[in-house]
């Protein structure tokens, strides 16, 4: 039963920490990424459909990004859906593509998106010392109900512990990377 609730709890943390790697892909930084683009659906005959789904987006350089749908009926909601995201970008047509070259980042703008990923990455933390919280909860209901000894609690909250402090180290190289992605011109 403690195994089960610790192998869950870990899980869970590891499943978190991927989640905020994903959130920390899609903050634009100086670069072109596919992941950017994750978050944006698109009404593709009135149902919100993401983008990825619609076609294919190559980065040919490192500020430009071209996406090629698979439907052209749906070039005129795509082009809306890139210009009403908050990308801040104005993509252009030529009829078989749509091209996105993405504007140079200000510092303000730099600024902004390192407070954003840190925001992020201070949910993921509270996230997982949630995690920690009810795998504890339920490790003290194994040792009230008589499941476990106390020393067998005892020795599955360190490792709980040593969990939730690894994940959430985790997260901080994350964002330690991100920042440092974010901030570099």
């Amino acid at each position: 039963m403690i195994d089960e609730t610790l192998l869950e709890a870990e899980e869970k943390m590891e499943k978190t920490v991927e989640v905020a790697r994903n959130e920390f892909s899609g903050i634009r930084s100086g670069r072109a990424n596919a992941a950017m683009f994750n978050a944006i659906l698109v009404d593709y005959y009135g149902a919100p459909t993401p983008l990825q789904q619609l076609g294919t987006i190559a980065i040919p350089e490192a500020r430009t990004v071209l996406i090629t749908p698979f439907d052209r009926s749906a070039m005129a909601s795509i082009d809306k859906a890139l210009r009403e995201s908050d990308l801040g970008v104005n993509p252009t047509d030529d009829g078989n593509l749509i091209r996105v070259v993405l504007p140079a980042l200000t510092e303000e703008r730099r600024r902004d998106y390192v407070k954003l990923a840190r925001n992020k990455a201070e949910e993921a933390r509270v996230a997982v010392r949630g995690i920690r919280r009810k795998a504890k909860e339920a490790l003290d209901k194994i040792k009230k109900d008589g499941e476990a000894g106390e020393d067998d609690v005892k020795r599955a909250e360190e490792k709980l512990d040593g969990l939730t402090k690894r994940h959430v180290e985790q997260v901080d190289k994350v964002l330690e990377g991100k920042e440092k992605e974010l901030l570099e011109v």
